[in-house]
Order: structure tokens, then C-alpha cells, then sequence
């Protein structure tokens, strides 16, 4: 195989909202960061134990419209892309770095705007059921129909 391969794939939850950054051109690029979670139990205590990673994603134009008005901190998203590394010269002119995820491609899983959805369907649902009268069709309370 001659070929190399960067690519990431996460399902996490937002850390916060979407950052925006336009510039000259109509191009933008969107930043925010996604929390994945991994849990094990510490054999010698027993004790449940959430480890959470940090990743900082960057998302591009049209992408990064659409995760900007549709995701809010807290949502869930499946996330693809490839890991880029970058520097640059602080103020102090000391020399910084960061690794990003490049985001290619995305799901959203759930949002914040589906769960209250949902739950306001559901209780018109279950107000919707509290008035059901489930009909015995003549058949014993305790006979099952077949």
C-alpha cells in the first residue's frame, strides 16, 4: 500500500455553540469543541469512572452555516474528517500549536430542539391516551385472543 490515511471519526456532544469567523470573499469557517466520553470501572475500588476527551473542530462555509444554525451546546453529532496541525505566533511572540479535526462530514444525531420536541409531543400524546376506553371485544378480562 503506497497510500496514507488521516481520517477521524467522533460522536460526541458540543462544548458549547458554533464560533464564526467570516472573511474577505464571503468564505467562514466555524469552531467549536466536541466532548467524548469513555467509561470504565476501576478494578481495584470499583468506582465508575468518566473520562472525557476534547477535540477542536473546525467546519467550512456552507458546513459551517448549517452547524451554526441547526447545533447548540449539548447536541449530539457524528462527526468525519482528518486531523490538521497548525502554529502561529502569539502576541507575546512566543509560538503556539493546536491539532484540529478538518470536518468533512457530519450527522446530526440529537438536538436540543428535537428533545423538546419530543417531549412536548408526548404529553400531548399522553393526554391524547388518558382518555382511552380499550374495548374487551366480549372476550373474558383474562382470556388471551388466541
Amino acid at each position: 500500500m503506497n497510500g496514507t490515511l488521516n481520517k477521524v471519526m467522533l460522536i460526541g456532544h458540543l462544548g458549547d455553540d458554533i464560533k464564526m469567523h467570516y472573511f474577505d470573499g464571503g468564505n467562514c469557517i466555524g469552531r467549536f469543541q466536541l466532548a467524548t466520553n469513555e467509561v470504565y470501572i476501576n478494578k481495584t475500588t470499583n468506582e465508575k469512572i468518566t473520562s472525557t476527551e476534547w477535540h477542536n473542530l473546525v467546519v467550512r462555509n456552507k458546513a459551517a452555516e448549517i452547524c451554526e444554525k441547526y447545533l447548540t451546546k449539548g447536541d449530539k453529532i457524528y462527526v468525519e474528517g482528518r486531523i490538521k496541525s497548525r502554529q502561529w505566533q502569539a502576541e507575546d511572540g512566543s509560538t503556539k500549536y493546536a491539532s484540529e479535526i478538518q470536518v468533512t462530514e457530519f450527522t446530526f444525531l440529537s438536538t436540543k430542539k428535537d428533545a423538546e420536541n419530543n417531549k412536548q409531543n408526548d404529553s400531548s400524546e399522553s393526554a391524547k391516551n388518558t382518555n382511552f376506553d380499550p374495548k374487551n371485544n366480549g372476550l373474558p378480562i383474562n382470556d388471551l385472543p388466541f
